[in-house]
């Protein structure tokens, strides 16, 4: 599993338009709306590179009203769970 995160500055009176159009897109696994220097940023999860470069540069790039994007490809996950089971001992 590929997973990146996608940051977007999108036409401000399309924001809501544009995070439902995102969610409802194959690969998109979520969409928020956030303060700060970016309006969207969504989580992008496919099988390999070649379907992320796809979603990403071809699907996502064609969306009317994005303005901007950054787009961050994940390396490893690190959650409370993960982090529980490498320091359990013993089940």
């Amino acid at each position: 599993m590929v997973t990146a995160i996608l940051l977007m500055n999108v036409e401000r009176s399309r924001i809501n338009a544009i995070a439902e159009d995102l969610a409802a897109r194959k690969g998109v696994s979520e969409v928020y709306s956030v303060s700060g220097n970016y309006d969207l940023v969504a989580l992008l999860r496919v099988d390999n590179n070649e379907e992320m470069a796809r979603l990403v540069t071809e699907e996502l790039a064609g969306v009317d009203g994005i303005e901007h994007t950054e787009t961050m490809l994940a390396f490893r996950a690190h959650s409370r769970h993960d982090l529980e089971a490498m320091f359990s001992v013993g089940s």
